[in-house]
């Protein structure tokens, strides 16, 4: 390739639904625009409307995206999700010995970091400087306050590389200026070596706390989850905090003038949570339903990527991680052929389109998935549905009895590729933060 290699920032939100972007059909809140610099990204690069998480809850769609490969494959992405009571586990995370997206990367030269949630695994056992980062600034676990940095367990858990780091400030902007800070970094560093930044943000990921509510930290500490908080005010304002801290690194990477040959990519783990909007998709987190598998995908990249695209391409999270790797010229290491495909031709031209059949499976309420083409097999609690996603996006219209022969031929195609995978341990566990009892089901 004669262009010189890119600059990769891969950004992840934390339970963003489908619709919570302006760019995504979301509306304005009292405030204004939610998302403008999101908006602004997709508006100046491509935007896929079919684009999936590898699973509906959030450490094993992080196995997937570090690793390019289906989560099954991992004892550790057995989980729905890894609890915090797991921590110090010898099993529970993502080998190091496995090769992942940024230790192939740094392997070919690149310098890398990770700022943000990690959520695969603990030390001694597992961290990012364990698996390809050369710097990490973040928390480890699933879910922390963004004021005292505590974890649902009440222990700190902010990490500077190995190291537990008291550090003042809404977390949010704490991991935005770090990422500024790294770009500047890396702007005055060596021009041969380019940059690969995972910015893994916990927003707008439970507890419900702005910029401002400083106050409700103490309050919330033994109870993460904040059942009695939130609302959608302030969940649309966290993620404008989110937003407005992207726009502070896209001014960095302008600054420096490294902006048109860095590949910006944007994502959320899963769907929704409970405050979002996942228009037109029905369910979320923890559902194969869409509104807990569809969620935005963003490329920026103008010295590659043509303004105003759109793609109905279909894709999942690792398809992604292998698209990072096509982009920087990398392969994947012999041992563990990727399951993700490269997107880049979709990059370079928006209307390019394949096949890209997509399985899921769950251990919570026993839920498989298969997106081929128009068409989706589900199962839900032993119930088997069909559904044609374009004309049926929000999964009402069960055509399995009016087409037999196409859902009994999605169900062997499904239970073909379940056969590859290792099957869910007996001691797997899934951990649900709320129930019925703290809110009514649709």
């Amino acid at each position: 390739m004669s262009m010189q290699r890119p600059n990769i920032i891969f950004i992840v939100a934390d339970d963003l639904g489908f619709a919570d972007l302006g760019c995504y059909g979301g509306r304005d809140a009292p405030f204004g625009r939610v998302s403008p610099v999101l908006d602004g990204l997709a508006a100046k690069g491509i935007r896929f409307t079919q684009g999936y998480a590898n699973s509906p809850v959030c450490s094993p769609t992080r196995f997937a995206l570090m690793t390019a490969r289906y989560q099954y494959r991992l004892r550790g992405a057995a989980e729905e999700p890894i609890h915090s009571r797991s921590r110090g586990s010898a099993t529970l995370g993502l080998p190091p010995a496995h090769p992942t997206m940024p230790s192939l990367l740094r392997d070919a030269g690149y310098r890398t970091a990770l700022i943000g949630k990690w959520h695969l695994g603990s030390l001694p056992h597992f961290g990012p400087l364990r698996s390809g980062y050369d710097e990490f600034f973040g928390p480890m676990s699933g879910g922390v306050d963004y004021f005292t940095h505590c974890d649902s367990s009440g222990q700190h858990d902010l990490w500077t590389g190995e190291e537990d780091k008291q550090q003042e400030g809404y977390l949010t902007d704490l991991l935005s200026r770090r990422a500024v800070d790294y770009v500047e970094r890396m702007a005055g560093g060596a021009a041969d070596a380019p940059f690969f930044l995972s910015l893994h943000y916990t927003a707008p990921h439970w507890p419900w706390e702005t910029r401002d509510d400083a106050a409700k930290a103490p309050a919330i500490k033994d109870n993460l989850f904040d059942l009695a908080g939130g609302n959608i005010h302030v969940y649309r304002r966290m993620i404008h905090h989110m937003d407005e801290g992207i726009g502070w690194i896209m001014a960095a990477l302008e600054k420096h003038g490294l902006a048109d040959n860095t590949l910006v990519v944007f994502t959320s783990d899963n769907g929704g949570e409970r405050f979002s909007d996942n228009w037109p998709l029905v369910g979320g987190k923890m559902d194969l339903t869409e509104g807990g598998i569809r969620v935005p995908w963003i490329a920026h990249w103008p010295a590659v990527i043509a303004p105003g695209g759109q793609s109905a391409q279909h894709c999942m999270t690792m398809d992604w991680s292998a698209t990072v790797l096509d982009a920087a010229g990398v392969q994947a290491a012999p041992e563990h052929p990727l399951d993700g495909v490269s997107m880049l031709p979709v990059l370079r031209d928006s209307a390019t389109r394949f096949d890209r059949p997509l399985h899921w499976r769950m251990n919570h309420r026993d839920q498989r998935a298969l997106r081929d083409g128009d068409w989706k097999y589900l199962r839900v609690d032993g119930n088997d549905y069909l559904f044609n996603i374009p004309a049926d996006e929000r999964e009402r219209a069960n055509l399995g009895k009016r087409e037999p022969e196409r859902l009994t031929a999605m169900r062997e195609a499904w239970d073909a590729w379940n056969a590859t995978m290792p099957a869910i341990p007996g001691d797997a566990t899934v951990s649900l933060g709320y129930s019925v009892k703290d809110m009514p089901q649709r």
